[in-house]
């Protein structure tokens, strides 16, 4: 009997493969959105996913000024940010994120079901996120990703 049939495939820089995908936030739950999304990033859809590894592929979010939160969620939501400095701490509110900078808010949702260690910060590079329905990254051909459709 062969033994080396039965042994595990561990992925490492040599066997990852890498996909584009375009993914449209538009009308889509913010929550829902990032958690489906932060799977893709990290691999666990994928049959040789690794938990050290960056083994994900790189999605591009495209209108993220039209995504939806949930309930009062707009209102009620506050992001805290803190220079360091008394008197340094800032609040803003999901809507007033959303109107200065609604990359942001899919951005830090995302970030929020990353690992919260160097890969992490390797895996969250893989993310682009676009306000409005352009990006530059028509090069790559992304694939689009219908987030309904993933289980």
């Amino acid at each position: 009997m062969d033994t080396l049939s039965y042994k595990t495939k561990s992925a490492n820089q040599d066997n990852i493969q890498k996909e584009w995908f375009l993914v449209d936030a538009e009308k889509e739950v913010l929550g829902r959105l990032a958690s489906k999304v932060a799977g893709i990033l990290r691999g666990k859809n994928k049959a040789n996913f690794s938990p050290h590894m960056d083994c994900g592929d790189n999605i591009i979010i495209i209108n993220a000024e039209k995504i939806r939160l949930t309930g009062n969620k707009l209102n009620k939501k506050e992001y805290l940010s803190f220079s360091g400095y008394p008197g340094g701490q800032k609040i803003a509110t999901a809507k007033e994120l959303l109107a200065k900078k609604p990359t942001s808010l899919v951005e830090k949702a995302v970030k929020g079901m990353l690992p919260k260690n160097k890969l992490g910060d390797a895996i969250i590079k893989n993310l682009h996120v676009y306000a409005g329905a352009e990006h530059p990254h028509e090069a790559q051909k992304p694939k689009n990703l219908k987030i309904g459709s993933i289980k």
